[in-house]
Protein backbone atom coordinates (compact mmCIF):
# COMPACT_ATOMS: atom_id res chain seq x y z
CA UNK A 1 0.00 0.00 0.00
CA UNK A 2 1.03 3.14 -0.99
CA UNK A 3 1.60 6.30 1.40
CA UNK A 4 -1.58 7.62 2.54
CA UNK A 5 -2.69 11.00 0.88
CA UNK A 6 -5.39 12.99 2.38
CA UNK A 7 -7.82 15.97 0.35
CA UNK A 8 -9.66 18.27 2.40
CA UNK A 9 -12.37 19.24 1.03
CA UNK A 10 -14.54 17.67 -1.62
CA UNK A 11 -15.56 20.35 -4.53
CA UNK A 12 -14.56 19.48 -8.10
CA UNK A 13 -11.14 20.88 -7.15
CA UNK A 14 -10.55 18.33 -4.06
CA UNK A 15 -12.10 15.55 -6.17
CA UNK A 16 -9.80 16.20 -8.97
CA UNK A 17 -7.21 16.54 -7.17
CA UNK A 18 -7.95 12.87 -5.56
CA UNK A 19 -8.68 11.26 -8.80
CA UNK A 20 -5.09 12.24 -9.71
CA UNK A 21 -3.58 10.77 -6.83
CA UNK A 22 -5.56 7.90 -7.24
CA UNK A 23 -4.27 7.29 -10.79
CA UNK A 24 -0.73 7.69 -9.38
CA UNK A 25 -1.60 4.75 -7.18
CA UNK A 26 -1.82 6.82 -4.50
CA UNK A 27 -4.03 5.54 -0.83
CA UNK A 28 -6.02 8.43 -0.87
CA UNK A 29 -8.62 9.74 1.38
CA UNK A 30 -10.92 12.47 0.40
CA UNK A 31 -12.72 13.96 3.77
CA UNK A 32 -15.97 16.42 3.58
CA UNK A 33 -17.26 18.40 6.64
CA UNK A 34 -20.58 18.76 5.07
CA UNK A 35 -22.96 15.79 4.76
CA UNK A 36 -22.58 14.98 0.70
CA UNK A 37 -19.57 15.49 -1.74
CA UNK A 38 -19.69 18.07 -4.44
CA UNK A 39 -18.63 21.39 -2.70
CA UNK A 40 -20.64 23.92 -4.37
CA UNK A 41 -21.66 21.74 -7.27
CA UNK A 42 -25.18 20.45 -5.91
CA UNK A 43 -28.53 19.29 -6.73
CA UNK A 44 -31.32 19.59 -4.23
CA UNK A 45 -35.63 20.27 -3.78
CA UNK A 46 -35.12 23.33 -2.24
CA UNK A 47 -38.41 24.62 -3.16
CA UNK A 48 -41.03 22.09 -3.75
CA UNK A 49 -40.77 18.23 -4.14
CA UNK A 50 -40.23 17.33 -7.13
CA UNK A 51 -38.31 20.07 -8.55
CA UNK A 52 -34.89 19.90 -8.57
CA UNK A 53 -32.78 23.50 -8.15
CA UNK A 54 -28.83 23.47 -8.49
CA UNK A 55 -28.18 25.45 -4.88
CA UNK A 56 -24.83 27.00 -5.87
CA UNK A 57 -23.48 26.97 -9.63
CA UNK A 58 -25.71 25.25 -12.78
CA UNK A 59 -23.97 26.09 -16.08
CA UNK A 60 -20.60 24.95 -16.85
CA UNK A 61 -18.92 26.03 -20.14
CA UNK A 62 -15.47 25.38 -18.53
CA UNK A 63 -16.52 21.96 -17.09
CA UNK A 64 -17.10 20.81 -20.51
CA UNK A 65 -14.09 22.90 -21.94
CA UNK A 66 -11.95 21.13 -19.16
CA UNK A 67 -8.69 19.47 -20.12
CA UNK A 68 -8.83 18.04 -16.44
CA UNK A 69 -12.10 15.94 -16.75
CA UNK A 70 -12.18 14.90 -20.43
CA UNK A 71 -9.43 12.68 -19.52
CA UNK A 72 -12.02 10.74 -16.91
CA UNK A 73 -15.17 8.80 -18.14
CA UNK A 74 -17.30 10.49 -16.47
CA UNK A 75 -20.29 9.45 -18.70
CA UNK A 76 -19.71 6.24 -17.91
CA UNK A 77 -20.51 7.53 -14.16
CA UNK A 78 -23.85 9.20 -15.18
CA UNK A 79 -22.72 12.38 -16.69
CA UNK A 80 -24.47 13.55 -19.54
CA UNK A 81 -24.35 17.62 -20.62
CA UNK A 82 -27.48 19.24 -22.20
CA UNK A 83 -27.68 22.55 -24.17
CA UNK A 84 -30.14 24.98 -25.05
CA UNK A 85 -30.01 26.14 -27.52
CA UNK A 86 -28.64 29.53 -26.92
CA UNK A 87 -26.00 29.81 -24.03
CA UNK A 88 -27.09 33.31 -23.03
CA UNK A 89 -29.59 35.70 -23.93
CA UNK A 90 -29.77 39.39 -23.12
CA UNK A 91 -32.97 40.86 -23.42
CA UNK A 92 -33.27 44.58 -24.48
CA UNK A 93 -36.29 47.00 -23.14
CA UNK A 94 -37.55 47.20 -26.82
CA UNK A 95 -38.73 43.81 -26.11
CA UNK A 96 -35.65 42.03 -28.61
CA UNK A 97 -32.61 40.37 -27.13
CA UNK A 98 -29.15 39.57 -28.55
CA UNK A 99 -27.88 36.11 -27.66
CA UNK A 100 -24.80 33.96 -27.92
CA UNK A 101 -25.54 30.58 -29.44
CA UNK A 102 -22.86 27.88 -30.02
CA UNK A 103 -22.95 29.08 -33.93
CA UNK A 104 -21.28 31.76 -34.54
CA UNK A 105 -22.82 33.04 -37.41
CA UNK A 106 -26.22 32.75 -35.44
CA UNK A 107 -24.62 34.64 -32.96
CA UNK A 108 -23.63 37.53 -35.69
CA UNK A 109 -27.09 37.60 -36.82
CA UNK A 110 -28.70 38.27 -33.55
CA UNK A 111 -25.54 40.83 -32.87
CA UNK A 112 -26.54 42.32 -36.49
CA UNK A 113 -30.15 42.54 -35.81
CA UNK A 114 -29.19 45.16 -33.17
CA UNK A 115 -26.75 46.90 -34.82
CA UNK A 116 -25.99 45.52 -38.40
CA UNK A 117 -21.88 45.31 -38.62
CA UNK A 118 -21.78 44.20 -35.36
CA UNK A 119 -22.39 40.63 -36.16
CA UNK A 120 -19.05 41.02 -38.61
CA UNK A 121 -17.18 42.85 -35.86
CA UNK A 122 -17.57 40.20 -33.20
CA UNK A 123 -16.95 37.33 -35.83
CA UNK A 124 -13.38 38.70 -37.17
CA UNK A 125 -12.62 38.94 -33.38
CA UNK A 126 -13.72 35.41 -32.05
CA UNK A 127 -12.10 33.30 -35.17
CA UNK A 128 -9.05 33.10 -34.78
CA UNK A 129 -9.35 32.02 -30.80
CA UNK A 130 -11.63 29.83 -31.82
CA UNK A 131 -9.26 28.32 -34.46
CA UNK A 132 -7.06 27.55 -31.99
CA UNK A 133 -9.21 27.12 -29.27
CA UNK A 134 -7.01 24.19 -27.50
CA UNK A 135 -4.15 26.73 -27.16
CA UNK A 136 -6.98 29.20 -25.78
CA UNK A 137 -8.17 26.59 -23.43
CA UNK A 138 -4.66 25.33 -21.73
CA UNK A 139 -3.48 29.03 -21.46
CA UNK A 140 -7.12 30.23 -19.50
CA UNK A 141 -7.56 26.97 -17.78
CA UNK A 142 -4.61 24.82 -17.35
CA UNK A 143 -2.23 24.60 -14.38
CA UNK A 144 0.07 27.64 -13.71
CA UNK A 145 2.23 29.19 -15.01
CA UNK A 146 0.23 28.13 -18.51
CA UNK A 147 3.60 27.76 -20.75
CA UNK A 148 2.52 25.36 -22.71
CA UNK A 149 -0.93 27.07 -23.65
CA UNK A 150 1.20 30.28 -24.21
CA UNK A 151 3.66 28.75 -26.63
CA UNK A 152 0.74 27.47 -28.41
CA UNK A 153 -0.76 30.45 -28.90
CA UNK A 154 2.30 32.39 -29.60
CA UNK A 155 3.08 29.94 -32.64
CA UNK A 156 -0.61 30.08 -33.87
CA UNK A 157 -1.01 34.03 -33.53
CA UNK A 158 2.40 34.72 -34.13
CA UNK A 159 3.69 38.43 -32.24
CA UNK A 160 1.35 40.67 -33.32
CA UNK A 161 -1.10 38.44 -32.59
CA UNK A 162 0.08 37.88 -29.09
CA UNK A 163 0.00 41.34 -28.32
CA UNK A 164 -3.40 41.78 -29.24
CA UNK A 165 -4.10 39.21 -26.82
CA UNK A 166 -1.91 40.82 -24.11
CA UNK A 167 -3.51 43.83 -24.63
CA UNK A 168 -7.08 41.49 -24.24
CA UNK A 169 -5.78 40.16 -21.00
CA UNK A 170 -5.76 44.03 -19.41
CA UNK A 171 -8.15 45.83 -21.47
CA UNK A 172 -12.08 46.49 -19.77
CA UNK A 173 -14.90 44.94 -21.44
CA UNK A 174 -16.11 48.79 -21.85
CA UNK A 175 -12.95 49.26 -24.34
CA UNK A 176 -13.57 45.87 -25.97
CA UNK A 177 -17.73 46.65 -26.56
CA UNK A 178 -16.45 50.13 -28.03
CA UNK A 179 -13.51 48.53 -30.65
CA UNK A 180 -16.10 46.19 -31.47
CA UNK A 181 -19.90 47.62 -31.40
CA UNK A 182 -21.51 50.45 -32.74
CA UNK A 183 -24.76 49.19 -30.83
CA UNK A 184 -25.76 49.85 -27.31
CA UNK A 185 -27.53 46.51 -27.04
CA UNK A 186 -24.51 44.91 -28.24
CA UNK A 187 -22.32 46.60 -25.48
CA UNK A 188 -24.91 45.44 -22.87
CA UNK A 189 -24.46 42.07 -24.23
CA UNK A 190 -20.43 42.22 -24.06
CA UNK A 191 -21.12 43.64 -20.24
CA UNK A 192 -23.77 40.84 -19.10
CA UNK A 193 -20.66 38.14 -19.59
CA UNK A 194 -18.01 40.38 -18.30
CA UNK A 195 -20.24 40.58 -15.03
CA UNK A 196 -19.82 36.68 -14.13
CA UNK A 197 -16.89 38.21 -12.30
CA UNK A 198 -16.13 40.67 -9.82
CA UNK A 199 -14.79 43.48 -12.46
CA UNK A 200 -16.55 45.85 -13.93
CA UNK A 201 -16.98 46.55 -17.62
CA UNK A 202 -14.70 49.88 -16.79
CA UNK A 203 -12.27 47.91 -14.81
CA UNK A 204 -8.67 45.80 -16.34
CA UNK A 205 -9.00 42.51 -17.15
CA UNK A 206 -12.84 42.42 -17.41
CA UNK A 207 -12.63 41.97 -21.54
CA UNK A 208 -10.98 38.80 -21.38
CA UNK A 209 -13.45 37.96 -18.75
CA UNK A 210 -16.33 38.65 -21.24
CA UNK A 211 -14.16 36.92 -24.31
CA UNK A 212 -13.43 34.22 -22.81
CA UNK A 213 -17.22 33.12 -21.64
CA UNK A 214 -17.77 33.97 -25.36
CA UNK A 215 -14.90 31.71 -27.18
CA UNK A 216 -15.82 28.80 -24.94
CA UNK A 217 -19.72 29.13 -25.91
CA UNK A 218 -18.99 28.79 -29.59
CA UNK A 219 -16.18 26.23 -28.79
CA UNK A 220 -18.01 23.70 -26.56
CA UNK A 221 -21.38 25.44 -25.17
CA UNK A 222 -22.38 26.72 -22.14
CA UNK A 223 -24.53 22.99 -20.88
CA UNK A 224 -25.76 21.91 -17.40
CA UNK A 225 -25.87 18.47 -16.04
CA UNK A 226 -28.96 16.54 -17.35
CA UNK A 227 -30.85 15.87 -13.58
CA UNK A 228 -28.48 18.93 -12.15
CA UNK A 229 -25.44 20.25 -11.07
CA UNK A 230 -25.02 17.17 -8.66
CA UNK A 231 -24.91 14.19 -11.37
CA UNK A 232 -21.36 16.10 -12.07
CA UNK A 233 -20.22 15.90 -8.07
CA UNK A 234 -21.72 12.01 -8.79
CA UNK A 235 -19.88 11.24 -11.31
CA UNK A 236 -16.42 12.62 -10.05
CA UNK A 237 -16.87 10.44 -7.02
CA UNK A 238 -17.60 7.22 -8.70
CA UNK A 239 -14.39 7.69 -10.85
CA UNK A 240 -12.45 8.18 -7.88
CA UNK A 241 -13.90 5.11 -6.13
CA UNK A 242 -13.55 3.14 -9.31
CA UNK A 243 -9.83 3.72 -8.88
CA UNK A 244 -9.60 2.46 -5.48
CA UNK A 245 -10.17 6.47 -3.70
CA UNK A 246 -12.71 7.04 -0.82
CA UNK A 247 -14.92 9.88 0.51
CA UNK A 248 -16.10 10.58 3.77
CA UNK A 249 -18.60 12.98 4.93
CA UNK A 250 -19.84 14.49 7.92
CA UNK A 251 -15.75 14.60 8.23
CA UNK A 252 -14.75 17.93 9.09
CA UNK A 253 -11.09 18.39 9.43
CA UNK A 254 -10.10 20.97 12.23
CA UNK A 255 -6.38 20.93 11.79
CA UNK A 256 -3.51 20.06 9.80
CA UNK A 257 -0.60 18.48 11.85
CA UNK A 258 2.90 18.96 10.84
CA UNK A 259 6.03 18.22 12.44
CA UNK A 260 9.61 19.91 11.83
CA UNK A 261 8.49 21.44 8.48
CA UNK A 262 6.74 18.34 7.27
CA UNK A 263 3.12 17.30 6.87
CA UNK A 264 2.17 14.43 8.99
CA UNK A 265 -1.65 14.10 8.67
CA UNK A 266 -5.07 15.88 9.79
CA UNK A 267 -6.86 16.14 12.92
CA UNK A 268 -11.25 15.31 12.21
CA UNK A 269 -13.26 16.28 14.35
CA UNK A 270 -14.23 13.80 17.11
CA UNK A 271 -11.89 11.54 15.69
CA UNK A 272 -7.48 10.77 15.86
CA UNK A 273 -5.38 12.22 13.90
CA UNK A 274 -5.30 10.54 10.02
CA UNK A 275 -1.81 10.25 9.12
CA UNK A 276 -0.69 11.38 5.60
CA UNK A 277 2.44 12.46 3.79
CA UNK A 278 0.25 14.50 1.22
CA UNK A 279 -2.25 16.70 1.82
CA UNK A 280 -3.97 18.96 -0.51
CA UNK A 281 -6.73 21.57 0.70
CA UNK A 282 -9.51 22.56 -1.13
CA UNK A 283 -9.78 25.79 1.04
CA UNK A 284 -9.57 29.42 1.16
CA UNK A 285 -6.23 31.06 1.75
CA UNK A 286 -7.76 32.10 5.20
CA UNK A 287 -9.08 28.15 6.29
CA UNK A 288 -5.57 26.94 5.65
CA UNK A 289 -4.33 29.52 7.93
CA UNK A 290 -6.89 28.57 10.74
CA UNK A 291 -5.86 24.84 10.10
CA UNK A 292 -2.33 24.95 10.02
CA UNK A 293 -1.59 27.47 13.30
CA UNK A 294 1.95 28.85 13.36
CA UNK A 295 3.48 25.82 10.74
CA UNK A 296 3.25 28.28 7.38
CA UNK A 297 5.62 30.46 8.52
CA UNK A 298 4.95 34.30 8.95
CA UNK A 299 6.16 35.55 5.58
CA UNK A 300 3.72 33.49 3.72
CA UNK A 301 1.06 33.79 6.34
CA UNK A 302 0.97 36.88 5.81
CA UNK A 303 0.88 37.37 2.37
CA UNK A 304 -2.17 34.81 2.47
CA UNK A 305 -3.97 37.39 4.49
CA UNK A 306 -4.13 40.38 1.99
CA UNK A 307 -5.96 37.85 -0.43
CA UNK A 308 -9.35 39.53 -0.93
CA UNK A 309 -12.58 37.79 -1.63
CA UNK A 310 -15.32 39.10 -4.30
CA UNK A 311 -18.71 40.52 -3.90
CA UNK A 312 -21.74 39.42 -1.73
CA UNK A 313 -24.34 37.03 -3.50
CA UNK A 314 -27.87 36.70 -3.21
CA UNK A 315 -29.63 33.72 -4.80
CA UNK A 316 -33.08 33.13 -5.39
CA UNK A 317 -34.53 30.26 -6.46
CA UNK A 318 -38.27 29.46 -7.65
CA UNK A 319 -40.93 26.34 -8.59
CA UNK A 320 -42.52 27.57 -11.45
CA UNK A 321 -46.08 26.61 -12.72
CA UNK A 322 -44.89 27.13 -16.18
CA UNK A 323 -41.84 28.61 -18.83
CA UNK A 324 -40.32 32.23 -17.86
CA UNK A 325 -43.03 34.22 -20.44
CA UNK A 326 -39.81 36.59 -21.86
CA UNK A 327 -41.19 39.02 -24.31
CA UNK A 328 -38.08 38.65 -26.63
CA UNK A 329 -38.30 35.16 -28.38
CA UNK A 330 -34.29 34.37 -27.94
CA UNK A 331 -34.76 34.83 -24.22
CA UNK A 332 -37.15 31.82 -24.16
CA UNK A 333 -34.95 29.17 -25.62
CA UNK A 334 -31.47 30.28 -23.70
CA UNK A 335 -29.99 28.31 -20.35
CA UNK A 336 -29.22 31.74 -19.22
CA UNK A 337 -30.35 34.81 -19.50
CA UNK A 338 -29.09 38.17 -18.29
CA UNK A 339 -31.14 40.58 -16.84
CA UNK A 340 -29.75 44.10 -16.93
CA UNK A 341 -31.43 46.06 -20.09
CA UNK A 342 -29.72 48.30 -22.16
CA UNK A 343 -25.72 49.18 -21.55
CA UNK A 344 -26.78 51.95 -19.41
CA UNK A 345 -29.00 50.41 -17.40
CA UNK A 346 -26.18 47.54 -17.04
CA UNK A 347 -23.98 50.31 -15.69
CA UNK A 348 -26.20 51.98 -13.74
CA UNK A 349 -26.37 49.21 -11.48
CA UNK A 350 -23.20 48.80 -10.62
CA UNK A 351 -23.35 52.67 -9.62
CA UNK A 352 -22.87 52.70 -5.59
CA UNK A 353 -25.76 54.38 -3.50
CA UNK A 354 -26.31 54.28 -0.09
CA UNK A 355 -27.49 51.12 1.36
CA UNK A 356 -25.18 49.13 -1.27
CA UNK A 357 -27.70 47.59 -3.54
CA UNK A 358 -29.62 48.99 -6.66
CA UNK A 359 -33.20 49.55 -7.41
CA UNK A 360 -32.64 47.91 -10.68
CA UNK A 361 -30.57 45.08 -9.71
CA UNK A 362 -28.34 43.14 -12.53
CA UNK A 363 -28.88 39.34 -12.65
CA UNK A 364 -27.69 36.56 -14.33
CA UNK A 365 -30.94 34.00 -14.35
CA UNK A 366 -30.59 30.65 -15.21
CA UNK A 367 -33.62 28.15 -16.56
CA UNK A 368 -32.03 24.84 -16.76
CA UNK A 369 -35.83 23.11 -17.71
CA UNK A 370 -35.74 25.06 -21.22
CA UNK A 371 -32.90 22.18 -22.11
CA UNK A 372 -33.97 19.36 -19.47
CA UNK A 373 -37.20 18.99 -18.54
CA UNK A 374 -36.13 15.83 -15.85
CA UNK A 375 -35.94 18.58 -13.18
CA UNK A 376 -39.40 19.54 -12.62
CA UNK A 377 -42.81 18.07 -12.56
CA UNK A 378 -44.36 17.18 -16.33
CA UNK A 379 -45.44 21.07 -17.64
CA UNK A 380 -43.66 22.77 -14.44
CA UNK A 381 -40.29 24.30 -14.60
CA UNK A 382 -37.18 25.58 -12.19
CA UNK A 383 -35.25 29.10 -12.43
CA UNK A 384 -32.72 30.69 -10.43
CA UNK A 385 -31.20 34.02 -10.56
CA UNK A 386 -28.44 35.94 -8.32
CA UNK A 387 -27.10 39.14 -7.94
CA UNK A 388 -24.23 40.44 -6.66
CA UNK A 389 -23.09 43.49 -4.05
CA UNK A 390 -21.02 44.42 -1.60
CA UNK A 391 -19.80 42.24 0.94
CA UNK A 392 -20.58 45.44 3.24
CA UNK A 393 -24.16 46.15 2.56
CA UNK A 394 -27.47 45.65 4.82
CA UNK A 395 -27.61 42.06 2.96
CA UNK A 396 -29.99 40.77 6.10
CA UNK A 397 -32.06 44.42 6.67
CA UNK A 398 -32.50 44.14 2.42
CA UNK A 399 -32.81 40.69 1.57
CA UNK A 400 -37.02 40.45 1.65
CA UNK A 401 -36.51 43.94 -0.43
CA UNK A 402 -33.88 42.87 -3.01
CA UNK A 403 -35.71 39.74 -3.88
CA UNK A 404 -38.65 41.88 -4.47
CA UNK A 405 -36.69 44.24 -6.76
CA UNK A 406 -34.97 41.17 -8.33
CA UNK A 407 -38.52 39.82 -9.21
CA UNK A 408 -40.02 43.36 -10.18
CA UNK A 409 -37.11 43.71 -12.91
CA UNK A 410 -37.50 40.28 -14.41
CA UNK A 411 -41.24 41.42 -15.06
CA UNK A 412 -40.03 43.95 -16.81
CA UNK A 413 -38.89 42.08 -19.88
CA UNK A 414 -41.18 38.84 -18.58
CA UNK A 415 -44.55 40.30 -17.82
CA UNK A 416 -46.91 37.71 -16.03
CA UNK A 417 -43.23 36.34 -14.41
CA UNK A 418 -44.48 36.50 -11.41
CA UNK A 419 -48.09 34.88 -11.60
CA UNK A 420 -46.24 31.64 -12.28
CA UNK A 421 -44.11 31.80 -8.98
CA UNK A 422 -45.13 28.39 -7.01
CA UNK A 423 -42.46 29.02 -4.34
CA UNK A 424 -39.27 30.73 -3.73
CA UNK A 425 -36.21 29.42 -1.73
CA UNK A 426 -33.57 32.48 -0.72
CA UNK A 427 -30.01 32.25 0.03
CA UNK A 428 -28.38 35.47 1.30
CA UNK A 429 -24.61 35.67 1.77
CA UNK A 430 -24.80 34.33 5.50
CA UNK A 431 -26.69 31.48 4.04
CA UNK A 432 -24.01 30.41 1.34
CA UNK A 433 -21.17 30.45 3.78
CA UNK A 434 -23.05 28.71 6.58
CA UNK A 435 -23.99 25.57 3.47
CA UNK A 436 -20.51 26.08 2.32
CA UNK A 437 -17.69 27.30 4.07
CA UNK A 438 -15.48 28.52 0.92
CA UNK A 439 -18.25 31.07 0.01
CA UNK A 440 -16.65 33.46 2.36
CA UNK A 441 -19.78 36.45 2.84
CA UNK A 442 -21.61 34.89 0.07
CA UNK A 443 -18.61 35.39 -2.33
CA UNK A 444 -18.87 32.74 -4.81
CA UNK A 445 -16.17 33.41 -7.03
CA UNK A 446 -13.51 32.42 -4.94
CA UNK A 447 -11.69 35.50 -4.05
CA UNK A 448 -11.88 38.54 -6.44
CA UNK A 449 -10.65 38.67 -9.91
CA UNK A 450 -8.98 42.24 -9.89
CA UNK A 451 -5.91 42.69 -12.23
CA UNK A 452 -3.45 42.61 -9.45
CA UNK A 453 -5.07 38.89 -7.88
CA UNK A 454 -6.42 37.16 -11.06
CA UNK A 455 -3.35 35.56 -12.49
CA UNK A 456 -1.23 35.16 -8.77
CA UNK A 457 -3.45 33.65 -7.08
CA UNK A 458 -3.66 33.57 -3.87
CA UNK A 459 0.15 34.60 -3.74
CA UNK A 460 2.39 36.06 -6.60
CA UNK A 461 4.73 33.01 -7.59
CA UNK A 462 5.44 31.01 -10.25
CA UNK A 463 4.62 27.90 -7.55
CA UNK A 464 0.83 29.04 -6.11
CA UNK A 465 -0.04 25.31 -5.30
CA UNK A 466 2.86 24.64 -3.19
CA UNK A 467 3.34 25.72 0.84
CA UNK A 468 6.23 25.82 2.82
CA UNK A 469 5.17 22.89 4.57
CA UNK A 470 6.99 20.34 2.79
CA UNK A 471 3.63 17.53 1.50
CA UNK A 472 1.00 20.64 1.77
CA UNK A 473 -0.68 21.55 -1.06
CA UNK A 474 -3.34 24.48 -1.69
CA UNK A 475 -5.57 23.16 -4.60
CA UNK A 476 -8.71 25.21 -4.37
CA UNK A 477 -10.51 28.13 -6.61
CA UNK A 478 -8.10 30.41 -4.76
CA UNK A 479 -4.99 29.13 -7.16
CA UNK A 480 -4.59 29.75 -11.29
CA UNK A 481 -6.90 29.64 -12.52
CA UNK A 482 -9.81 30.51 -10.30
CA UNK A 483 -13.53 29.26 -10.42
CA UNK A 484 -15.95 28.08 -12.55
CA UNK A 485 -15.41 24.59 -12.36
CA UNK A 486 -12.85 22.54 -14.02
CA UNK A 487 -11.05 20.95 -11.58
CA UNK A 488 -7.68 22.62 -12.67
CA UNK A 489 -6.30 24.10 -9.46
CA UNK A 490 -6.65 20.50 -7.48
CA UNK A 491 -5.29 18.62 -10.46
CA UNK A 492 -1.63 20.62 -10.70
CA UNK A 493 -1.22 20.57 -6.90
CA UNK A 494 -1.95 17.04 -6.95
CA UNK A 495 0.30 16.93 -9.68
CA UNK A 496 2.95 18.95 -8.12
CA UNK A 497 2.39 16.86 -5.00
CA UNK A 498 3.47 13.44 -7.18
CA UNK A 499 6.30 15.18 -8.92
CA UNK A 500 7.81 16.50 -5.91
CA UNK A 501 7.88 13.10 -4.39
CA UNK A 502 9.30 11.02 -6.98
CA UNK A 503 12.25 13.84 -6.60
CA UNK A 504 12.26 13.29 -3.10
CA UNK A 505 12.51 9.78 -3.17
CA UNK A 506 15.44 10.12 -5.82
CA UNK A 507 17.21 12.70 -3.89
CA UNK A 508 16.91 11.79 0.16
CA UNK A 509 18.75 8.74 1.29
CA UNK A 510 16.35 5.62 2.35
CA UNK A 511 17.08 6.45 6.06
CA UNK A 512 16.12 10.20 5.81
CA UNK A 513 12.77 10.00 4.17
Amino acid sequence: MSDPAIVVGSGPNGLAAAITLAEAGRDVTVLEAAGRAGGAVATEELTLPGFQNDTYSAVYPAAAASPVFARWPLEDHGLRWVHPRHCYAHPLPDGSAVALSRDVGETAASLDAVAPGDGAAWTAFVQPYLDHFGAWRDTLIGGFPPVAGATKLLAALRPAGMLEWARLLLMPADALASQLFSGGGSKAWLYGAAMHGDVPPHGAGSAIAAAHLGVMGHAVGWPSPEGGAGRLAAALVGHLESLGGVVRTNAPVTAIRTERGRVTGVQVAGSDVAPASVVVADVTPHALLELTGAALGDRYASRLRRYRYGPSTLKVDWALDGPIPWTAPAAREAGTVHVGGDEQEVLASLAPIPHGLPDKPFMLLGQQTVADPTRAPEGKHTAWAYTHGPQDADWEGERDAHVERMERRIETFAPGFRDRILARHVLGPADLEARNANLVGGDVGSGSYMLDQMVFRPVTTLTPYRTPVRGLYLGSAATFPGGSVQGAPGHAAARMALAETRVRRLTTPPWRR
